[in-house]
């Protein structure tokens, strides 16, 4: 059941900078300080048949005399640990410009939640909870579940990364120009993020101008406590205001609000305004809080008003929402392959033809920025 749903999740997703025959195993290096945590990762990793576990280490000192001597794809990489934290692996990695990736092993707690998105700040591709379970069988599942399809994610089959990624006439046919008509169409920005998300929208959100008039909404697949810290590490660097969603909470311009992490955040309209909606309902596309939903329910409230942008992830969350902002005549942004830590949600956006513009990270600000406040200008791609 758990192969199953790791395949299922990793349906879309494409990474890595260069190909690789399917053949080939991802060796990956585990590094933490307690056996116990080394066994069950090696259990986890053991169940993919893709997967080599190359060696271990306990601690950061460790680490770099055996990613120097293995040569790792991959480094399991635990943040809190004696003699060399992660970050101080991190950091040395980078300055010895080590190829091989870094997924970051986190406690679920407010201090492992800061320090993982220090992590992702200095170059890991990713992370995963430690488990929390009552038995070693159940840890070992969690790590299934949880760890397998960010590994797989970051070394996808032939085909989804190769420099030739799609055949003759299998993308849609040139876009043409639409006129995005009056500035009053623009009414909410909504953003769908998964991995590589921090890094991303550390990229955008702080771009935006301190007079930017519209709501946004984001929707970051990370657990609980990760996202208030995230909304604070934002809020440091955003020249909007940025907070963690709560409940009923009316929507104003120029604020960024971040979907609580296991929560799914909707809009409502009513006769007082636009508001909040959170709930915990059944996960959509594995996911909660849910991309499709908050998209449907933008555009279900704010019709062509919707700008929507979909960045960097793994999976397919999003792909419908985007239908729904489409059918709404809302516009779509969608970051480009070459900037995508994965290009897993807006690869699937792009394939199915709604993207109106597929843009490097670096440019999306500045796209969004054209829209709302110079809308007469240009027009957008379509």
């Amino acid at each position: 059941m758990h192969a199953q749903a790791y395949e299922m999740r990793l349906n879309g997703s494409a990474a890595g900078p260069a190909c690789a025959d399917r053949g080939d195993l991802i060796r990956v290096l585990v590094v933490d300080d307690s056996a116990v945590m080394r066994s069950l990762l090696r259990t986890a990793l053991g169940t993919a048949p893709q997967i080599e576990v190359a060696g271990t280490a306990q601690d950061g000192r460790d680490a770099l005399e055996a990613i120097a001597r293995l040569d790792p794809d991959l480094v399991l990489l635990d943040l809190e640990m004696p003699r060399m934290n992660g970050l101080e692996v991190l950091a040395e990695m980078r300055s010895r410009r080590v190829r091989a990736k870094v997924i970051v092993c986190s406690t679920l707690t407010r201090r492992g939640a800061g320090i993982t998105l220090e992590a992702l700040a200095c170059g890991a591709a990713d992370y995963v909870p430690k488990p929390v379970a009552r038995s070693v069988s159940e840890g070992v599942n969690e790590l299934i579940a949880g760890l397998l399809p960010k590994v797989l994610a970051q070394f996808p089959p032939q085909g989804w990364h190769c420099p030739v990624e799609f055949g003759p006439g299998a993308m849609p046919p040139p876009p043409a120009l639409l006129d995005v008509g009056g500035a009053e169409r623009a009414s909410v920005l909504v953003i769908g993020v998964s991995t590589g998300g921090p890094a991303a929208l550390e990229k955008v959100l702080p771009a935006l101008p301190d007079d930017f008039p519209l709501p946004v909404l984001v929707a970051q697949h990370m657990p609980r406590l990760f996202t208030g810290v995230l909304a604070e590490r934002l809020n440091a660097t955003c020249r909007i205001g940025v907070r963690e969603a709560q409940p009923g909470a009316p929507l104003n311009g120029g604020v960024v609000y971040l979907a609580r992490g296991d929560w799914h955040m909707e809009v409502t309209r009513g006769g007082g305004g636009s508001a909040l909606r959170l709930h915990q309902g059944h996960f959509e596309e594995h996911c909660r809080p849910s991309v499709d939903l908050l998209f449907r329910s933008a555009a279900g409230a704010y019709g062509a008003g919707v700008i929507a942008v979909v960045l960097t992830g793994m999976g397919s969350d999003g792909l419908e929402g985007c239908r729904a902002v489409r059918a709404g005549g809302g516009k779509i942004l969608v970051q480009d392959r070459e900037t995508s830590a994965v290009w897993g949600m807006p690869g699937v956006v792009t394939r199915a033809g709604l993207a109106d513009k597929v843009l490097p990270l670096g440019a999306i600000a500045g796209e969004i920025t054209q829209l709302v406040m110079n809308p007469g200008k240009r027009g957008i791609a379509r």
